[in-house]
């Protein structure tokens, strides 16, 4: 992805706290561990923007602000709010925070008014919420005087082909409900790069027979296997303590791997299993290639193959990977500092932004004060 447009990568503090408020030594050493991993995973701070979420404080602010007209029920309709609270069962999460989380979410993605994120298909939720969350903002809050005029003049501005082709995918959408008119439209504007800000917020939102677009509405981007499985089957987080870490050692990796789980059918090494039961199957799919998922379906189902026969090649997957993780990582373990001038310049970068789309939400919502 950064190779094709620009990327922004955050350490989200914050949000470790809304389930770690009790543990706050952990969570500094813990965000610039995850910024070494990041860059031994190949993240390129000249091509990516690298940041940490507490240092650009227009992330609160506009969580605050989306809370005065978020509506209760959505926070709490949430999937991972009571999956969280039911598997976090020894933390009181019954905290302001922890509700709110899913708000927070929301503001760190609006806030650049970011077009894709790159999600697990468990957090699909929250990208949907925050849709909606944009949606109901832009209802609220973007009247704009003369904003029918503003946008005529705005459409002549794509020039005569692109100005009909945009009216005629506009009425077929509202007219027909054609939601593919809609996607084409909305990468005509993307192609027109002679618009100024302002007038592109007012087609989006001429375009979908709302008003002013303050807040884009993001999409969900996914991987193939759009859920990194744990070592018991689960979704992996650290939290659940079923987790690898990137730039974990050796002996550490070998252990977890072989003492996964595996299909409890298997009680002997005679026992047929079925893979689509097994937390390592579905490592298979994230590390081994066809040859090896061919061999391990029909040597599970038929006792052809022990369940640690099963396991290396996975364990040789994650080692092999973690290879060049270790050898980048080594640069920034030896001088801490460089990691910590990434982040400087990547907060200048991200507060920008952001201090651009906070602008806009405070005149829309009354509070810029600015005449």
């Amino acid at each position: 992805m950064q190779e094709e447009q620009h990327c922004l990568f955050f350490v989200a503090d914050w949000h470790a706290l809304t389930t770690h408020y009790d543990e706050a030594e952990t969570i500094e050493k813990s965000s610039w561990d995850m910024l070494i991993d990041w860059l031994a995973a190949g993240v390129d701070p000249n091509k990516a923007t690298l940041f940490i979420q507490s240092k650009v404080l227009e992330h609160a602010e506009l969580s605050l602000l989306l809370g005065m007209c978020t509506p209760l029920g959505w926070l709490e309709r949430v999937p991972t709010y009571k999956d969280q609270i039911e598997k976090l069962s020894h933390k009181d999460l019954t905290t302001y925070g922890f509700l709110g989380y899913p708000l927070l979410m929301s503001a760190d993605v609006l806030v650049y008014r970011a077009n894709q994120v790159p999600v697990g298909e468990d957090q699909i939720p929250h990208v949907e919420m925050t849709r909606e969350i944009a949606r109901r903002f832009n209802n609220l809050y973007g009247r704009e005087k003369g904003f029918e005029e503003k946008a005529q003049d705005a459409v002549k501005k794509l020039g005569g082909k692109r100005a009909k082709l945009y009216m005629e995918l506009r009425n077929d959408f509202q007219q027909n409900g054609n939601d593919a008119a809609l996607e084409r439209a909305k990468v005509l504007l993307e192609e027109s790069q002679n618009l100024a800000p302002a007038d592109m917020e007012r087609l989006y939102g001429h375009l979908t027979g709302s008003r002013k677009q303050i807040l884009v509405e993001p999409q969900a981007l996914l991987t193939e296997e759009s859920r990194m499985p744990g070592l018991d089957g689960q979704k992996m987080s650290k939290s659940y303590g079923n987790a690898i870490g990137l730039r974990e050692d050796k002996d550490s990796v070998t252990k977890k791997v072989r003492t996964m789980q595996t299909d409890p059918a298997r009680v002997r090494r005679s026992d047929p299993g079925e893979p689509e039961k097994c937390p390592v199957w579905q490592l298979h799919k994230v590390y081994s290639n066809e040859e090896v998922k061919d061999w391990v379906l029909k040597g599970c189902r038929s006792a052809g193959i022990g369940c640690l026969e099963c396991k290396q090649p996975v364990l040789e997957g994650i080692l092999k990977e973690q290879e060049p993780f270790h050898e980048r990582a080594q640069p920034y373990l030896d001088n801490p500092k460089l990691v910590r001038e990434i982040v400087e310049d990547g907060c200048v970068v991200a507060r920008k932004l952001a201090q651009e789309t906070m602008r806009d939400v405070r005149e829309a919502m009354g509070i810029a004060y600015n005449k």
